[in-house]
């Protein structure tokens, strides 16, 4: 697959395998996130990779409990009320029952924490997709990032208080007939283009 296709190709995966994913490719995914460029050549993305299902079923019971709590009016980012309203309902996972989660933090105060993960993670996704599996970018940690109680649950994971949470990534075997991630590109409807000649 070349570059324009790999990046065309790269859908969002919400239904995954509980297939543990291969350490090989793991190791490919992580490398391609910390290639990304950063400002300034900071260097200073600390990736969280979760494996552990005991721990994800962990966090996604506190994150469905935090949502549950939380109200919203109409100037509420829509992807956040609809967090918050499958939270009330129950049932809710964050990160679609994937076998793999990568967390994504910087230092706090960092002007370029969000512009460094978002290269990163991206990286990571496009990898993803190169290596036959589907991704997913996860906003609702960084949504909770001042949550007293994620923050207290992030200390497991070696997240410390002078890290934000930017993003995070839900990668795994998509639960697909041919077990591929979805792959046809979505019709462009936005990002405008103005060429100054």
């Amino acid at each position: 697959m070349d570059m324009l296709e790999l990046i065309k190709s790269r859908r969002s995966t919400r239904k995954f395998l509980s297939r543990p994913v291969e350490e090989e490719k793991i190791d490919a995914i992580i490398e391609a996130g910390r290639y990304a460029p950063s400002g300034g050549n900071n260097q200073s993305c600390h990736f969280v990779v979760v494996e552990d299902g005991e721990k994800l079923n962990e966090l996604a019971e506190l994150v469905q409990r935090e949502f549950s709590g939380m109200e919203y009016d109409a100037h509420t980012y829509a992807s956040l009320v609809t967090s918050i309203q499958r939270s009330k309902q129950g049932n809710y996972t964050f990160h679609y029952h994937a076998p793999l989660l990568i967390i994504v933090t910087n230092q706090k105060g960092y002007g370029n924490a969000v512009a460094d993960s978002a290269c990163a993670i991206e990286n990571m996704m496009l990898m993803a997709n190169g290596l036959d599996l589907g991704s997913c970018w996860i906003n609702q940690l960084r949504w909770l990032d001042e949550n007293a109680a994620l923050r207290t649950f992030l200390k497991n994971f070696q997240i410390g208080e002078a890290e934000t949470v930017c993003g995070s990534v839900a990668i795994g075997y998509a639960d697909t007939e041919d077990g591929l991630p979805p792959r046809t590109p979505l019709r462009r409807k936005g990002n405008l283009v103005t060429w100054i000649r």
